[in-house]
């Protein structure tokens, strides 16, 4: 998890901060951080949106920190395809 160490602080985000970003309680955001306790989608998610990444990047699926571009096509079904 010090990828995601790295990056909040990075940002310049204390873990206050996170917590006031995601929702995720500090004591349970710091264990995320130190890897005593799993995210869940949910809150994977919500960290990727407050750091501005990709879930992929807080997995360690890529190395690349941009996130993927948001969808302006709101009818589009989870699977890129249209109704």
């Amino acid at each position: 998890m010090g990828r995601l160490r790295d990056l909040r602080k990075e940002r310049g985000y204390s873990q206050v901060k996170m917590q006031m970003m995601t929702g995720i309680d500090q004591s349970d955001y710091s264990k995320i951080e130190t890897g005593k306790r799993y995210y869940t989608f949910e809150q994977c998610k919500r960290i990727a949106v407050a750091l501005d990444t990709s879930m992929d990047y807080l997995a360690g699926l890529t190395d690349v920190k941009e996130p993927y571009p948001k969808s302006n096509n709101e009818n589009k079904s989870r699977y890129g395809y249209l109704h």
